[in-house]
């Protein structure tokens, strides 16, 4: 397949491998680990070539700098794996919100506590949001009233984030696991 038009030279990826490795002199490490010492760079790339594996440099800043005769294929797919395996156990902490109203019933509100404490045991955040409609505008305490009463009952699970502040017609707190 063609390159596009004007589109950059392709990019090695891995460390400098055999004929990319420019220093003259590099410490020598073959493919059993034994360190074989300072070598020059074409003798230790004909040794490599000899048993049919690649000169890697391992360590590019070190005075001489290390390389390593080794399978170059072998080592990618390594690093691959092992970064495949980094992002798979990796949690993303998510902000799950969780809607109420000022004169919420005792069921509803037991039933949007039960979901909140469930999201702290996934490790998310929550965002409660109190929504004002109308009258209910005038009776603002009654909302702060309540997140407090969200606070106290998940104290001892969480930390608040955000401190309940107001914006427009709705009321909000963030809580973090602790």
């Amino acid at each position: 397949m063609r390159r596009p038009f004007r589109a950059p030279p392709p990019q090695k990826s891995g460390p400098p491998a055999n004929d990319d490795i420019r220093e003259p002199e590099v410490q020598l490490i073959d493919s059993d680990g034994n360190n074989r010492g300072v070598t020059e760079t074409r003798d230790a790339r004909r040794m490599a070539d000899e048993a049919g594996l690649d000169l890697v440099l391992i360590s590019p800043n070190a005075k001489p700098p290390v390389a390593k005769i080794l399978d170059l294929g072998k080592l990618k797919y390594e690093q691959q794996k092992k970064a495949a395996a980094a992002r798979k156990k990796q949690k993303t902490v998510e902000v799950k919100e969780v809607k109420m109203r000022p004169n919420i019933d005792t069921h509803d509100y037991e039933v949007k506590m039960k979901a909140v404490k469930r999201f702290f045991e996934e490790g998310d955040k929550v965002k409660v949001t109190l929504r004002f409609r109308g009258r209910e505008m005038a009776h603002q305490q009654l909302g702060m009233q309540l997140l407090q009463r969200v606070r106290e009952e998940v104290q001892d699970i969480s930390k608040v984030e955000a401190e309940p502040k107001l914006e427009g017609r709705q009321m909000m707190m963030v809580l973090a696991p602790k």
